[in-house]
């Protein structure tokens, strides 16, 4: 089997979030977005797919070096692109090698006939899920204040979730980054959930080390199951000194560069107590997959942050990951409402917190070929 072509499939569809001055995203008005589908096709009428490419990048620096290899050589290809992400850093990022590498995952699915994850091993077809929020926000209702929060986390308690994680306020919102505030808020949900619901926080990705204490040690009275994130990653030193404090698990990196030779770093170290990574953060489910294969050999759990048919396939080939990240939810936003441009639910959720994986060949997505027709982009 060999590539013939890599195609990206750009179309139109209406969103109803935004994203503030510092990038993080909020429900908004209704607006016109563009959406970009990668096709990867064979010469035994055999395709792979994968939602949200660069399509600039794709065609221009990715398709050349594509074209004429055997898609099952994973290996070899995000080896090859890892290599020349090194002098093409800006445009070769680790979320263009992702998008190939999960196009690629998915045909390997496609063609044998098989869901990703009986293809990475398989060990369950279904996986509890947390519920994640934006980050906070000033709108009246939404995650506005503490009690907000507190609101929020008994609705997705009814809804089903075991889990609640909260992303709070962040520059530019007024008053934000404030540890005072961010545990007002853990405090809020604590007491609206009770004692038994693990809770996990996401908080401002810059505090210094003793704000983050201050705020590790409010959340050991409060029970938190882990902390993500609260000071710059590049310092792991800073995160080594954090856990030595501290009796609250610390979960990292997320998003420190490095895909898993850095995490095998932070590990050795003694950075975090539970690592973490995703499908985006690391170049696609190959390389994810060694992560999680090495924390494992040192007996630790590794997190998968965000939500997407590669994460969810991961989870459900892993032993050493306890839950899916699914969100950003919000009280304005409908997480259930599935995206146009497919005919099902890409993470669809039971009444007991589960996700359950697609049973369907490859990354298990069911395509809307008439949507994406119906609103495509002619260039």
């Amino acid at each position: 089997m060999k590539i013939t072509d890599v195609e990206t499939i750009q179309f139109k569809y209406i969103a109803n979030t935004e994203q503030d001055s510092d990038g993080h995203g909020h429900p908004g008005p209704e607006r016109e977005a563009v959406q970009t589908l990668l096709v990867i096709s064979t010469d035994e009428d055999v395709s792979g797919y994968w939602f949200g490419a660069n399509a600039r990048v794709i065609n221009s620096m990715v398709k050349p070096e594509l074209i004429g290899k055997d898609p099952f050589m994973r290996e070899q290809i995000w080896h090859d692109l890892n290599h020349r992400q090194r002098i093409n850093s800006d445009t070769i990022t680790d979320k263009v090698i992702m998008s190939v590498d999960l196009a690629l995952w998915d045909l390997a699915g496609r063609a044998l006939n098989q869901p990703v994850y009986k293809l990475l091993g398989g060990y369950r077809d279904k996986v509890p899920a947390y519920a994640s929020t934006m980050c906070g926000d000033d709108l009246e209702g939404g995650l506005a204040t503490p009690e907000d929060y507190a609101r929020f986390a008994e609705w997705c308690m009814k809804r089903g979730y075991p889990a609640f994680k909260l992303h709070t306020w962040q520059p530019p919102y007024e008053g934000a980054p404030s540890v005072k505030r961010d545990l007002e808020a853990c405090a809020a949900v604590r007491e609206a959930v009770g004692p038994d619901v693990p809770l996990m926080l996401d908080p401002y990705h810059y505090y210094d080390r003793e704000a983050s204490l201050a705020l590790a040690k409010g959340l050991e009275k409060l029970d938190y199951y882990w902390m993500e994130e609260p000071m710059d990653e590049h310092s792991m030193s800073s995160y080594v000194w954090l856990c030595e404090q501290t009796s609250l698990p610390i979960c990292g990196p997320e998003t420190c560069e490095g895909k898993m030779y850095v995490r095998a770093e932070w590990i050795k170290a003694g950075a975090c107590d539970i690592s973490r990574c995703g499908v985006g953060d690391v170049g696609g489910l190959t390389p994810l997959m060694k992560t999680v294969h090495l924390c494992e050999s040192f007996g630790m759990r590794c997190e998968i942050h965000g939500g997407g048919p590669g994460n969810l396939h991961a989870l459900c080939a892993m032993t050493n990951g306890e839950f899916y990240e699914r969100g950003l939810l919000h009280p304005f936003i409908d997480f259930d409402e599935q995206a146009p441009w497919l005919h099902e639910h890409g993470e669809p959720m039971d009444d007991q917190g589960f996700v359950h994986v697609p049973q369907r060949p490859g990354l298990g997505m069911n395509i809307n070929w008439n949507y994406i027709e119906k609103n495509r982009i002619r260039i």
